[in-house]
């Protein structure tokens, strides 16, 4: 298969919004973030979500530019892993340097786990359990709509 821009931009959206806010609601209870009620707990971490959606998106145009270099105009699967790691400090810097003003202060290590776990769990649906329900996803360029 190979993904088109807006099958990529497609797929990303769904899978944050869906295995991204499952994962999102289960994993907030057991974050180390100190003397936070569940209930601004739960907004940080989704506002984590939503803006790593929003980035993300963005992230889809850079590249796939940056895709136009390569042959098969397509990242190896490992390289869509590693792609967490530029997403990931971007919403970081965003978030510690006081951009989001709704999120007083995230530490590190909550950061980290919400962020790396969620884009792992996402990441394994997408190369798994996601190509048997979405038979036609792979065959149409990761477009679901």
């Amino acid at each position: 298969m190979l993904p088109t821009l807006n099958g990529r931009i497609q797929t990303r959206v769904f899978l944050l919004a869906v295995v991204g806010s499952v994962w999102t609601l289960i994993i907030t209870p057991v974050l180390p973030l100190g003397d936070t009620p569940l209930g601004t707990a739960y907004g940080t971490t989704f506002t984590v979500l939503a803006l790593t959606t929003v980035l993300g998106v963005l992230w889809e145009f850079v590249y796939h530019g940056i895709q136009q270099f390569r042959w098969e105009k397509d990242w190896p699967t490992l390289l869509g892993l590693l792609t967490a790691i530029p997403e990931g400090l971007l919403v970081w810097f965003l978030i510690a340097g006081g951009a989001i003003p709704w999120i007083d202060a995230l530490p590190g290590p909550a950061f980290v786990i919400d962020f790396a776990t969620t884009w792992l769990v996402v990441w394994l649906v997408a190369n798994g359990p996601m190509r048997v329900p979405f038979v036609h996803w792979r065959i149409r360029g990761g477009r679901l709509v």
